[in-house]
């Protein structure tokens, strides 16, 4: 072991000349090594390397300090006095050149350790390879990124620029490691749908970019914390033909695979075509029209029209013209300036949905003024200039389906209840937007009653219209606001058979009383032992008594405001109305439209790209659950 010198030790005053003793303050990094009598070499303290100092000559330690531990050379620098002798002719030399110096050992110092960062990279079974390695796995399955994005090079620079150290894998390894990811998610999905009670289903088909058919699962549920949830089971390969029949099997399958009991499904809500229809039928399943297709279709049929279809056709090719011509758009773009018109592109329709008509018709009435213009001034494109028969009649149809385009958004979405409002909404196309104004045109006037009439003779179905009126009921938004008379009773009639049938085992005989049974006394207790004043008062009624004073509270408390959310509603009132809230999460889990599968088409299409037309469906199926239900967090 080196010895501890201090540089006020009579042996340091011998060895260090007496001139520059200031420069003994190095000695508090160094000491002579144990094993060395002649004390000719030096230990440095910091490294425990042995440096050569022949008669306590310094040199060799500064240089060590200089190259090896540039940090406490600097500081060292500063407390060494200089010879008065020598002031002057070391005047020239500047606190530039030593931080230069400084600088440029500590950028090679620095520059050494990261060569040996470099070359010391994580373990594979290392807790930190692993941690980074799953993140990288979970980006590229949530985000349906490629798994050829790992061998890419800007993808491994930035990686390695956020560790040095970690070393990524190629794509096979995320490849075969995205079944155990698949796994793992679902056990945690199935964990938490075997929580929910009742459950709803939307389900659609559809044909990848190489044919191949496809149905998918999607189940919505309210959760403990009575927050809507929606999870995507699976995306089952289905080559066979789409009968009805087939269909049937292949839902029943698909409940069976993940443990869900049929009496368990309020509704499953599809499209309207003929063979799922079947299929619902043959289950005996209750089924929802999607409200989404039906105003769709509803929207079609008020636009049927020889003039209407005209002016479509006459506008689309106006849009193509502009979709296909660079010199087009650019004279646009300086006939808006001079019109001092919105800088926005003009739209192109898809026939299958409704509002990218209305959006393409709304877009070219804006910019009506700009793209005459341009038309005019080329005069093979003169003859596309739309007259003014056909400007009136883009007019009326936008100002009679435009109101419309903000339900299907209102209703489509996946974290808020929308069952709930589907009669509230039929009632106000009948009331106010559809309704006959003294302003609109004859032409008008005719679109709004086609559709009405449609969307009102699509809801007469008995079985359909008492599960949204049940719904409807138990939303504190509505409430009983826009059912009938006879609705109200036979609503009321329904959701207490809905109530009471839970309680029939317990139940001996009708109109039993409470008190006759211990256990039911019990139940009761726990319920409404945080409000004393409804307990005594339900103490001697019946299970229907009991209802019917729930109801009528329920009834008497006012409306909330429409842009409140009603499971929290019934959240804080979970005590209040423990019969009606039993119920609540049955039926106001169900989704008004089947827009969940239908998103599901985009992400499948991303993930069978034209890059990865040769996957499997199994892994189809395991990249589209992953995501969909992927947790990062």
């Amino acid at each position: 072991m080196a010895q501890n010198l201090d540089p006020k030790n009579d042996e340091l005053q011998r060895i260090v000349p007496k001139k520059n003793a200031t420069i003994s303050r190095i000695w508090q990094y160094f000491g002579f090594a144990a094993n060395d009598t002649n004390q000719n070499k030096t230990l440095c303290k910091i490294c425990r390397k042995v440096i050569a100092s022949k008669s306590g000559n310094t040199t060799n330690l500064f240089c060590h300090m200089k190259i090896h531990h540039p940090i406490q050379y600097g500081e060292l620098q500063k407390t060494i006095t200089i010879n008065p002798k020598k002031q002057s002719s070391d005047s020239s030399i500047t606190d530039k050149d030593n931080e230069k110096s400084n600088a440029s050992c500590s950028s090679s110092s620095s520059s050494k350790q990261k060569s040996i960062m470099e070359s010391m990279t994580y373990d594979k079974s290392s807790k930190r390879w692993v941690s980074l390695t799953n993140s990288v796995l979970g980006c590229l399955a949530k985000d349906m990124l490629l798994f050829y994005t790992c061998e890419k090079d800007g993808f491994k620079k930035m990686l390695k620029t956020f560790d040095s150290r970690y070393n990524l894998p190629g794509r096979k390894y995320f490849s075969a490691a995205t079944p155990k990811l698949y796994q793992s998610t679902h056990d945690q999905v199935q964990e938490e749908i075997s929580e929910a009670l009742f459950f709803a289903g939307t389900t659609d088909l559809w044909s990848s970019r190489t044919m191949e058919p496809y149905m998918s699962y999607t189940v919505h549920y309210v959760d403990k914390d009575w927050n809507l949830q929606s999870r995507h089971l699976q995306t089952v390969f289905f080559p066979d033909d789409h009968t009805g029949e087939n269909l049937a099997h292949g839902l029943k399958d698909t409940l069976d695979s993940w443990g869900l009991k049929e009496e368990n499904q309020v509704c499953l809500t599809t499209d309207n075509g003929s063979n799922i229809v079947k299929a619902t039928q043959l289950n005996n399943w209750q089924r929802l029209q999607c409200f989404g297709h039906r105003l769709h279709l509803a929207v079609n049929s008020g636009l049927k029209d020889d003039r209407i279809d005209r002016a479509i056709r006459i506008t689309k090719k106006v849009v193509s013209s502009f979709s296909y011509s660079y010199k087009k758009k650019r004279e646009l773009e300086k006939k808006q300036i001079e019109a001092e018109l919105p800088k926005h592109s003009l739209i192109t329709a898809c026939d299958t949905r409704w509002g990218s008509t209305q959006k393409m018709i709304e877009r070219f009435l804006e910019q009506e003024r700009a793209v005459q213009q341009v038309l005019s001034a080329d005069r093979k494109s003169v003859s596309l200039i739309p007259n003014w028969q056909t400007i009136e009649v883009l007019e009326c149809v936008n100002s009679a389906i435009s109101p419309l385009a903000e339900f299907t958004d209102a209703l489509s979405g996946e974290k808020h209840v929308s069952v709930s409002m589907v009669m509230p909404v039929i009632a106000l196309l009948n009331d106010d937007i559809l309704s006959p104004k003294p302003e609109d045109v004859a032409l008008t006037t005719e679109i709004k009653t086609r559709i009405l009439k449609y969307m009102n003779e699509k809801y007469k179905d008995e079985s359909s219209r008492a599960l949204l009126n049940i719904a409807t009921f138990l939303d504190p938004r509505f409430k009983n606001k826009f059912l009938t008379d006879e609705e109200k009773f036979d609503t009321m009639t329904k959701l207490k058979l809905e109530i009471l049938e839970p309680l029939e085992p317990i139940v001996a005989t009708e109109g039993e009383n409470l008190e006759d049974s211990p256990a039911k006394k019990l139940c009761l207790g726990n319920l409404f032992k945080r409000r004393d004043r409804i307990q005594e008062t339900n103490k001697d009624l019946t299970p229907g008594e009991i209802i019917n004073s729930e109801i009528e509270r329920y009834l008497a408390l006012p409306n909330i405001d429409y842009n409140s959310e009603p499971l929290q509603w019934w959240k804080e009132h979970l005590i209040i109305f423990p019969k009606l809230s039993s119920v609540v999460k049955k039926f106001l889990c169900i989704p008004a439209t089947s827009c969940a599968s239908e998103r599901l088409f985009s992400v499948s299409g991303q993930i069978v790209s034209c890059k990865r037309t040769c996957l499997k469906p199994d892994k189809v199926d395991q990249l589209v659950f992953l995501s969909k239900n992927l947790r990062l967090d």
